[in-house]
């Protein structure tokens, strides 16, 4: 949630740090400003710009003459306190010297602004954000750092902090606590930003502030000291993707960019990773011996929202393929739950970021308790790859739309590597081993050719938009990709939709099928497939529309329904990869039709980085 963009060198400030805000504007907001430091003035003063809505309304409230030498940058997602423009990021202290950025929440900022009214400040927002600057203030004897390592001794919560004052030019102070900042280094200049898509068209050099840290920069040098005052050398990483990877190039939306490269992203998953010699999986990034991972006894998956489908996903097929029981659990529940810890037992953290609150949290509280906790992301450098006792990097690619595509099947990818590496420890035969590698090589062909299907999802998505409410229904390995469906369509669209079991669908569903609730099944070509059709029979009888996505050939599924999409035949453990990808497509076409914004639909944020 929110962005962080800070700047220090020689270049134009203002429009430096409209640009890393407009490359932020993904992670989700509803308000921006930026401060830029105006040394020479006769007044010394910031230059504080704020505007509610979109960067572009930002820009235009921007006076042609502002600009200075450093500065910082914010894009708002409220949490305390309403869309306004006094609530809007930066804010300062009364003297108006000092101009803070913050993402996360800070839990006593009531208390902190009551000892602080009492000594005089007057504050005029209703944020959380605002007692910051007013308590650096109150610290302040002439050194900025001093007052920020004192300021944030006293707070308590989450926070990811960015400061300038009017009379330290050149200089910003960073606080991280919980919310990501990461450092960039550049030849005479420097960065400070939350997430490297803000600043990857300067340079691609980075470093990762862990929780603690406190970072000093100026044009020319960073230090960065920790809770006890001593200096981190840190190591400092080179990002490797291109600027163009977070660009639309000939696409309408970042979203339909994502899906439409799923082959590739895919491909990169698994790539590097399968002995086909041996007929197993190689992922050297796990640290575990092979007398470790031949052990386990349970798997335990923790994650949020879309990487939960996955973890759901991964979990059946443990125990279908390598026999060994496993569940996903909601990190946001599971940490309030005292879960018990298995000796035996193996865990995974599943985020696309690497920053997800609730899964960072849930994660440290599983290590806490004694377990080995891998971590299945897609940002190399994030908090959970970092904090993580090892894991796998999916290598997606940076994920721009807010509802995630690519970085779900990369996460499927990531289980079936592993599932296939455990399963051949254990009763998987070699010849079992070649068929299962097999087809997961085959996989980012079976995706291409199923967006062939594009047209006809888009067409299906002009008949059914007006549709108030869904059904996503499926059985198995499909049931969360049934789930996954119904996400997609709510997070962008803002069409109801409910998935469920279709063994469930007697058991309450079933009461909202009606002439203007279309249901959408999966249909395999497995054990269930007859059990799924029956379900289907069930909803025509009662004069639900029915749409199915099913495997190619399968003319009775056709025959019964009203519109069909086929899926390229393979094993049926498969289907998850190919069948999430018309119901990625369906969303995205239902919110064009309805002319929703895909990539930034309101009240959401890419990174959940609060609880």
């Amino acid at each position: 949630m929110c962005g962080i963009i800070g700047y220090s060198g020689p270049r134009k400030t203002s429009p430096l740090l409209l640009e890393g805000l407009r490359r932020l504007e993904y992670r989700g907001y509803d308000s921006a400003g930026i401060a830029v430091g105006r040394e020479g003035r006769s007044d010394n003063s910031l230059g504080i710009v704020k505007a509610v809505g979109k960067i572009a309304a930002l820009k235009a409230a921007m006076p042609a003459d502002l600009d200075g030498a450093w500065g910082i940058g914010h894009t708002r997602w409220a949490t305390h306190g309403g869309v306004t423009l006094a609530n809007a990021h930066p804010h300062t202290d009364c003297s108006g010297k000092i101009a803070v950025v913050h993402n996360g929440i800070i839990e006593n900022h009531m208390s902190l602004k009551a000892m602080l009214e009492k000594k005089g400040c007057v504050f005029v927002s209703e944020t959380d954000t605002e007692v910051i600057p007013q308590l650096i203030a109150h610290y302040y004897k002439g050194n900025l750092l001093e007052a920020v390592r004192a300021a944030v001794q006293s707070l308590r919560g989450t926070y990811g902090i960015a400061c300038i004052h009017a009379d330290e030019p050149g200089r910003i102070v960073g606080a991280r606590n919980g919310s990501p900042l990461v450092v960039g280094v550049g030849a005479g200049e420097m960065f400070l930003a939350s997430d490297v898509t803000a600043m990857v068209a300067y340079t691609n050099k980075v470093v990762y502030l862990n929780d603690g840290e406190i970072v000093d920069i100026t044009q020319d040098s960073y230090s960065i000291i920790d809770r006890d005052e001593n200096r981190v050398d840190k190591k400092v990483d080179e990002v490797t993707w291109e600027l163009g990877s977070i660009e639309k190039g000939d696409f309408p939306c970042y979203m339909e960019k994502e899906i439409f490269e799923q082959p590739e992203s895919i491909a990169r998953a698994i790539s590097g990773r399968l002995d086909v010699e041996n007929s197993t999986a190689k992922l050297g990034g796990l640290n575990l011996e092979r007398r470790h991972l031949s052990g386990i006894g349970r798997v335990r998956i923790i994650a949020a929202g879309t990487s939960w489908h996955a973890g759901l996903v991964g979990a059946h097929l443990l125990e279908h393929v390598a026999r060994i029981p496993a569940q996903s659990e909601l990190a946001s529940e599971i940490r309030y739950r005292n879960p018990v810890v298995e000796r035996d037992s193996l865990w995974f953290t599943v985020s696309q970021s690497g920053e997800t609150a609730d899964s960072l949290y849930a994660m440290r509280e599983i290590q806490r308790k004694g377990a080995t906790v891998l971590g299945i992301c897609n940002v190399v450098g994030s908090t959970i790859a970092r904090e993580s006792d090892g894991g796998i990097y999916v290598h997606s690619g940076p994920e721009i739309a807010v509802a995630s595509t690519k970085a779900f099947t990369s996460q499927l990818a990531a289980f079936y590597l592993f599932t296939l590496l455990v399963a051949r420890m254990k009763d998987m035969s070699r010849d079992e081993g070649i068929s299962f590698l097999s087809t997961l090589q085959s996989v980012p062909d079976l995706v291409r050719r199923t967006l062939a299907q594009r047209d006809k999802v888009q067409a299906m998505a002009k008949k059914y938009h007006k549709a108030k409410d869904f059904l996503f229904l499926g059985r198995g390995i499909l049931y969360p990709i049934a789930l996954e469906g119904a996400l997609k369509l709510k997070e962008i669209s803002y069409i109801h939709a409910e998935g469920c079991s279709a063994g469930e669908m007697k058991h309450g569903p079933i009461a909202l099928v009606s002439p203007e609730v279309p249901s959408v099944f999966l249909v395999s070509d497995d054990y269930l497939r007859e059990k799924t059709i029956s379900n289907i029979r069930e909803i025509k009888a009662r004069g639900g529309p029915v749409i199915a996505v099913g495997v190619e050939g399968d003319d009775e599924t056709k025959s019964l329904v009203d519109d069909f999409i086929p899926v390229p035949k393979s094993d049926s453990r498969f289907y998850p990869f190919t069948m999430v990808i018309p119901l990625q497509l369906f969303a995205y076409f239902c919110a064009l039709e309805l002319g929703r914004d895909v990539d930034q639909p309101r009240n959401l944020a890419k990174s959940v980085t609060v609880e």
